[in-house]
């Protein structure tokens, strides 16, 4: 590529999301980011598409509302790996009164209003995987998303309009010079550093932002990064019911329970102050025992530590709004541009759900102080994929054409591919080594040359979640393939 209009620093959901929007305005981008793609904060989710019900109780109006209408555009916009979610909330006296759990719904469903989902109501609550006395509480709708797919597809539809999409390549160093930036990337496995002349940059690293910010690009502002670790626990599924809990806890927090991967069910989040420096983040015992102890609060059956089959942590970059409370740091974003000389902006907080949007702002933001491009365009563009119409007609004509796929294989693979998916399944008959769990290596040749996958974590973990059900066995075979292809 030429030196690019815009440098994206940062492959998570804010970086892939800009990218695509700044490439369909066509503007010439670059995004490099140090890992793999939603490597960090961005796989590490409760994988909801939300307006943010617990946000209410701190008034921030205004996102939960930006955040409904974002949820309607994603559900039409990527139907295949978006989808609605039920949730139950049990009623427990103690926390919150009825009355205000009631009107607090309400609210949420008069800020959706338009919205294809439908609204909350009281409910009799039947789930023997209940404890006994949870007889009542609500319901009501957001949706469900594998968020490392949803920054994939982003980066997928920003590369299809002449993006370049460089992972494992950091920022090393960035000047302002001539009116444009003068940058060097490095290129972390070989240590090779290539020069690039940016018009303008945008700072999307996450957790990194203000070591990107002030090391690297030598800038300054008064904005600063909050560092809040989430954390989440799978477990064998404890309800055979479809629908998401969310839990009201005694410190008045809520924890959410959610199916996931047909056998498990996940359990998050915590909110816990960050003071390490920017990086992997693990789950703490303490954490464990919260989580363990806020499901043990409501389902019938107990879990410990011993039940743990996996976990993740990630560290969420907010912007610090002064607030001593993790839990109510604000989730809205902040958008700080530099505009004396070439353009840097960077970004401030943010939740997956307003990705969208927040890129449109950014690049609408860069327009303005000089870049250029066209209209904004996101709003009602599917995401690769997302022409599929209504996914269960779509499974049924995909059950017809790959009758010989086993149903519940077919139906993830449709769920992360969508209308894409026979670019590589083909008719289905050859799909080379079984890994097992249903990993081809069809799929994971796709991966590799299309996704920007190299190893098998990036696969088992981001492309897919085959890692909660692969044996070990598969797993190395998978390593050992990816390595003797390199």
């Amino acid at each position: 590529m030429d030196d690019p209009d815009l440098l994206v620093v940062g492959g998570g959901i804010n970086g892939a999301a800009i990218a695509r929007d700044a490439a369909g305005r066509g503007l010439r981008v670059l995004l490099v980011e140090q890992g793999d793609l939603a490597s960090a904060t961005s796989s590490a989710s409760t994988k909801l598409i939300h307006g943010g019900l617990r946000y209410l109780e701190y008034y921030d109006l205004r996102l939960v509302r930006e955040s409904l209408t974002e949820r309607e555009t994603m559900l039409r916009t990527a139907p295949h790996l978006i989808r609605p979610l039920r949730f139950v909330l049990p009623y427990t006296p103690g926390v919150r009164p009825r009355w205000m759990v009631r009107a607090g719904l309400l609210l949420y469903d008069l800020l959706s209003v338009g919205g294809s989902l439908p609204w909350s109501r009281a409910v009799r609550i039947k789930d023997p995987a209940l404890r006994p006395g949870l007889s009542h509480g609500f319901a009501y709708y957001d949706a469900w998303v594998d968020d490392a797919r949803l920054v994939v597809l982003n980066a997928i539809d920003a590369a299809e309009r002449g993006a370049e999409i460089r992972t494992r390549t950091r920022l090393h160093a960035a000047r302002r010079k001539d009116g444009r930036w003068r940058a060097e990337i490095e290129d972390v496995a070989t240590g090779e550093v290539a020069a690039v002349r940016p018009r303008a940059i945008v700072n999307a690293a996450g957790p990194w932002v203000e070591e990107v910010l002030r090391g690297r690009l030598s800038a300054g502002g008064e904005d600063r990064v909050r560092l809040v670790k989430g954390s989440h626990i799978v477990v064998p599924r404890l309800s055979a019911a479809e629908d998401a809990f969310l839990l009201q806890e005694p410190d008045r927090r809520i924890v959410f329970a959610i199916p996931y991967e047909q056998d498990f069910t996940l359990i998050g989040t915590t909110d816990v102050a960050w003071d390490a420096a920017p990086g992997p983040a693990t789950i703490s015992d303490e954490e464990v025992g919260y989580l363990c102890a806020a499901a043990n609060r409501f389902f019938a059956r107990p879990i410990t530590s011993a039940d743990v089959v996996s976990s993740f942590s990630g560290v969420r970059a907010l912007h610090d709004d002064g607030r001593k409370n993790a839990s109510a740091v604000t989730r809205d974003y902040m958008l700080a541009l530099e505009d004396k000389g070439a353009p840097l902006l960077s970004v401030f907080g943010g939740k997956i759900t307003t990705a969208r949007a927040l890129a449109e702002e950014a690049v609408d933001k860069l327009s303005g102080a000089g870049l250029g491009g066209g209209r904004s365009w996101t709003r009602r563009a599917t995401l690769p994929g997302g022409d599929i119409g209504k996914f269960e007609a779509a499974l049924g004509a995909a059950a017809k054409r790959w009758s010989r796929i086993d149903p519940a294989q077919l139906r993830r693979l449709l769920h992360a591919y969508g209308s894409r998916l026979g670019q590589w399944l083909g008719d289905g008959r050859e799909l080379g080594e079984d890994f097992g769990a249903g990993l081809a290596q069809a799929e994971v040749d796709h991966l590799v040359r299309h996704e920007w996958a190299r190893t098998a974590e990036d696969i088992l973990w981001r492309r897919t979640k085959i890692g909660l059900h692969i044996n070990a066995a598969g797993a190395a075979r998978l390593a050992a393939y990816l390595e003797a292809a390199r």
